[in-house]
């Protein structure tokens, strides 16, 4: 997989798992205890490693990269 498909790919993720989160932050104060735990456990994780990925993704490869030589 070449890294322009690595990156689109990752991007749409970061970008789907986003739209609960905000469904979260803007719904009404009744509906939060039921969006609370998928969005703790599920999409903010899931948020956090694609946008680090993206972010520092390049300096984790080549660190790995020079342990495995």
């Amino acid at each position: 997989m070449t890294s322009s498909t690595s990156r689109t790919i990752l991007r749409w993720i970061h970008l789907v798992f986003s739209i609960p989160i905000i469904g979260y932050v803007y719904s009404p104060f009744e509906e939060i205890p039921n969006y609370a735990a998928p969005t703790r456990y599920l999409f903010l994780p899931i948020l956090v490693l694609t946008g680090l990925w993206m972010w520092k993704g390049h300096w984790v490869r080549r660190l790995l990269s020079k342990r495995s030589a």
